[in-house]
């Protein structure tokens, strides 16, 4: 064999050709599997077709799994580089059957693939079974030939594999590789088994048994197969080798490092290339997979490896950061198989160089310091915990980086003393919090947040997941349990929803899980900014602390509010580019339905103005550019252009979001780059259609857009189209001739009401019709003209006075105009009759009868209103009983 990428090819064509779907490998991290930090096996992928939660179409597989060992139970990290086959990064060939073939079929092709297809010498091998497994033992004398004294049994749980308490479960049959006699160790179950001679290659499990809480086990209806052959180990073996450091693969990486620092790898600083070339695989690789450095969780297990690989470059004394330099080596030895590896280069160098850059600074401070606190200290003595404590909360220099670097001095590290210190920060944390005047109610989740930690969010990259039950609140009080009708606050480990924040409203969707679970998740909050908690009512079943459960997303409503987030982000540019570059965000509202967003301008948009944002938004989701993340500093990523979201709370590092044509007005860099946290589409062209359907103000200097994405701008279309059509039928014309139908009927309407407006004042001129009363009266000894008129506007009411005063000569005339309900009342007193009567007093003495007050004008003509049409002879009798008086 070649290379390890032909082992890993011929592995998986071998099983391809006997029946086997070739599966690519799953992320490494394991969405499935709430209690792994990474995946750790090849089966972990397939562990909920092991359980029968999941189906598939195939019932057997084979796979390359990427695997990382480096946090939680399975942490390989402290031995990675002092030893041939550590590794925080391997690969696992593994072929599966669910269901379908069993123990002959497995041992028959282990047997045939090592021997026949990779031509290992029989006589190499040896294999062992579980000591009650007869059938085992019996099918390795039958298929591979081998003699009873190379088919050992082992009592031990090394050689019966268990899912957990209960679950699936089954002997196992391992296969080693005997390197030969030069090398120390014995065979396995021997007294020399922890040699190096002996190196185990493949473990072939029989998934036979169900194991029940009381411990007794029955058998699977459908036993099945799990194997895991690590690819470093086996390449090793088939290319003579027997450290997996002298591989292909890893005297590649090793080769890039030892010319980017000009040290050789000897000696002491063999171990260090070690270090980086294994660290290089699994920090790039974890990149590659979505995880990105951070202090807490995944993205602190990462940044941990990345120091370490870092440290071991500057013990090599590179001068400049090294790792972000070895990628390309890496893309070239693992791109192919791995085409994630090669897409995610640029984002994998600029946070390796960012890193390391920065530990750099930290490094060289700390090492200083250090020096100093053990200047004093000899080999078997420890380094206060106090100190180190010191140098993590003051220096940011890492517990685990310190007990590195002292561990080849022979200095230990006081962790009791460190962890009281550490116990005291987080008391002083709690008194200064209770203090800071925030709600009592959060006092639960801090007390939740400082026992568990922050609950990790995997929904950038999924929408379903498992999480483990860490905390229950009903009633604002913690519980054990819940059960159905009970409302519920249920926080995982961790889970793809995302909690409101940042503008972008929390998920919704289900929580299911053992007994009958299902809460249906109304919201999901996000309280101190790093618990995500889920809001729901239990339907049925029950639910308890420490169980694992399934989350589902919304994905039809996460999609559209990641439509709707991304719009936002264009929006903003585009109102940058065409209003100026005083406008900022001032808020925002993520929904699925819409989206809003206000921002700092001074006058409200013109239709044009729309038109022109609303257009080139389009024209970027058109483009259907891929949206791009990037983990940044706040300064660095401000620096770099990126706009920072108002309301914001920013921690060391924060996500930058490009979206959008790059160079697009040859400005180097893409059409939008802010700082945001939430969820967005993966290219623009999914956002669909961008509709703006409302422009308003705020407040002062402050205006709001709401706007439409994908469907719902869609159905909004839609509807305003249908209500056109409609129109048009109404009208009998057809859509496109509706507005020139409208201005025409408008046209109509305005020569039809200036005909009406006609008529009313020739009919109130000449007395009768629509008018009450006489025309002229004698009241008092005074001509006196009165009349209510209806349909009459208020603005006819002077015109039609002066004529009657004309037409008098002498005398009082009022009129009341009443159009839906209110009246309009006005008086005129002709010139010889003002110093007796003011056309004011007695407007007034009118509008207080149709119950409205004042009324106002000159003595001659005044005029008023009131709401109560229905009063309008009572008016005008007010008048004439004023007239009378006078």
């Amino acid at each position: 064999m070649s290379s390890t990428n032909d082992i890993r090819r011929s592995f998986i064509d071998y099983f391809a050709a006997n029946g086997h779907e070739a599966v690519p490998s799953a992320p490494l991290v394991p969405y499935n599997d709430p209690t792994l930090m990474f995946v750790n096996a090849g089966m972990v992928p397939f562990k909920n077709v092991f359980t029968g939660l999941e189906t598939r179409k195939a019932s057997r597989a084979a796979s390359s799994q990427k695997c990382v060992r480096a946090g939680g139970k399975h942490n390989d990290l402290d031995n990675v580089g002092y030893t041939a086959r550590h590794h925080t990064f391997f690969e696992m060939l593994g072929n599966f059957s669910f269901g379908d073939y069993f123990k002959e079929e497995a041992i028959h092709h282990a047997w045939t693939l090592l021997t026949g297809e990779w031509g290992l010498a029989p006589e190499k091998l040896t294999a062992t079974v579980y000591h009650t497994d007869d059938e085992a033992f019996d099918l390795w004398k039958k298929i591979a030939g081998l003699p009873e004294e190379r088919i050992i049994r082992i009592a031990t749980s090394d050689n019966f594999w268990s899912m957990g308490d209960t679950g699936p479960c089954g002997p196992c049959s391992e296969v080693f590789y005997d390197h030969g006699d030069h090398i120390p160790g014995g065979p396995p179950g021997s007294p020399d088994e922890d040699g190096d001679r002996f190196i185990e290659i493949w473990n072939l499990v029989f998934m036979q048994y169900e194991s029940h809480a009381d411990g007794s086990r029955t058998d699977l209806p459908r036993p099945s197969i799990d194997t895991g052959m690590g690819l470093e180990r086996i390449a090793a073996v088939l290319q003579g080798e027997h450290d997996n450091y002298d591989t292909d693969t890893f005297r590649s990486l090793i080769a890039a490092s030892e010319a980017l620092t000009g040290v050789a790898a000897e000696g002491q600083n063999g171990a260090s290339h070690r270090v980086i070339a294994d660290h290089l695989r699994s920090t790039s690789f974890l990149l590659a997979d979505g995880v990105l450095p951070s202090n807490e969780g995944r993205g602190y297990v990462l940044r941990r490896i990345m120091r370490r690989a870092m440290r071991h470059a500057h013990l090599l004394g590179a001068e400049e950061p090294l790792m972000h330099r070895l990628v390309p080596a890496l893309v070239g030895e693992m791109g192919q198989a791995y085409p994630e590896l090669a897409r995610a280069q640029a984002l994998v160098e600029e946070v390796l160089e960012r890193e390391e850059t920065r530990f750099r600074q930290t490094l060289e401070k700390g090492l200083k310091l250090l020096d100093e606190a053990v200047s004093d200290l000899s080999g078997g003595e420890k380094l206060s915990g106090e100190t180190a404590f010191r140098l993590y909360d003051t220096y940011g220099f890492p517990y685990d980086l310190t007990e590195d670097a002292l561990r080849m001095r022979g200095i230990g590290v006081d962790r009791e003393g460190f962890d009281e210190a550490m116990a005291r920060q987080k008391a002083a944390a709690r008194a200064a919090w209770k203090g800071s005047g925030e709600a009592a109610s959060g006092e639960i989740w801090f007390d939740i947040a400082e026992r568990e930690g922050a609950s990790e969010f995997t929904g950038y990259t999924a929408t379903t997941g498992e999480g483990r039950v860490v905390a229950l609140v009903v009633d604002g009080k913690e519980v054990e349990s819940a059960e159905t009708g009970q409302d519920v606050l249920l926080l995982t480990n961790q889970t793809p929803f995302y909690g409101e924040s940042g503008g972008q409203v929390g998920d919704s969707g289900t929580v299911t899980g053992p007994n009958g679970l299902r809460i249906a998740v109304s919201d999901t909050s996000k309280p101190l900014g790093r618990l995500h908690v889920h809001h729901g009512r239990i339907d049925s079943g029950t639910v308890a602390v420490g169980e694992t459960v399934h989350l589902d997303v919304d994905a039809d409503r996460r999609d559209a509010i990641r439509s709707n987030h991304s719009a936002t982000h264009l929006l903003h540019a585009a109102l940058r580019n065409r209003l100026g570059g005083h406008v900022t965000q001032k808020g925002s509202l993520v929904a699925a339905e819409r989206l809003r967003f206000d921002f700092s301008h001074p006058a409200a948009l013109s239709d044009e103005d729309i038109a022109a944002i609303e257009a080139e938004v389009n024209a970027e989701i058109r483009h259907n550019e891929p949206v791009q993340t990037r983990l940044m500093s706040p300064d660095d990523a401000i620096e770099a252009g990126a706009m920072a979201l108002f309301g914001e709370k920013y921690g060391e590092e924060v996500r930058v979001l490009s979206m959008g044509r790059t160079n697009w007005n040859e400005s180097g860099r893409n059409y939008s780059v802010e700082l945001c946290g939430g969820t967005h589409v993966n290219a623009t062209g999914d956002i669909g259609v961008f509709r703006i359907v409302s422009e308003s103000a705020v407040s002062s200097g402050v205006r709001r857009i709401e706007a439409l994405t994908g469907e719902g701008a869609r159905r909004w279309l839609v509807g305003r189209e249908d209500a056109l059509k409609g129109a048009a039928a109404t009208l009998k014309t057809t859509p496109e001739d509706v507005g020139a139908r409208v201005a025409a009927l408008l046209e109509e309407r305005k020569k039809l009401e200036r005909e009406l407006a006609e008529a009313k004042k020739a009919l109130a001129l000449g007395g009768g019709g629509a008018a009450s009363g006489p025309a002229d009266e004698d009241v008092g000894g005074l001509t006196f003209s009165g009349q209510v008129i209806d349909g009459l506007e208020a603005r006819e009411l002077r015109g039609l006075l002066d004529q009657a005063k004309q037409r008098m000569g002498s005398g009082v005339a009022a009129i009341c105009a009443v159009n839906d309900g209110k009246a309009a009342f006005a008086v005129a007193v002709t010139d010889d009759l003002t110093g007796r009567f003011s056309a004011v007093d007695l407007v007034r003495a009118g509008v207080a009868e149709l119950g409205g007050k004042g009324g106002g004008g000159r003595p001659d003509m005044a005029q008023g209103g009131g709401p109560d049409g229905s009063k309008g002879e009572a008016a005008l009798d007010a008048v004439r009983a004023a007239l009378k008086a006078g």
